[in-house]
């Protein structure tokens, strides 16, 4: 029986480098479920924070922590930043 159940939800884009030898188990656990690795990475994650009872107590006691960012996520195309390079009209030829 698996440990938890793989559902999607929204997403944000983001790159992540991981073992080869975890790659290629992530690969054969989705397949096991039937969805992508995405799904599952994100699923095992979730699984990971509510269930490990010292990093509840770290949250707990931490509240209002602000932490740098080390998960650098990827701009959707219809963001603002893609916008403003959208937005330009292209250059138009001379002769």
């Amino acid at each position: 029986m698996a440990l938890f159940t793989v559902k999607t939800s929204k997403k944000v884009e983001t790159n992540i480098r991981l073992e080869e030898s975890t790659a290629k188990m992530l690969d054969r656990y989705a397949h096991f479920h039937q969805g992508p690795a995405d799904d599952v990475v994100n699923e095992a994650l979730e699984y990971i924070f509510k269930h490990d009872k010292d990093f509840q107590q770290h949250l707990t006691a931490n509240a209002n922590a602000t932490v740098p960012p080390s998960v650098r996520i990827k701009k959707a195309p219809g963001s603002a930043k893609a916008a403003k390079t959208t937005a330009q009209p292209a250059p138009t030829a001379t002769k």
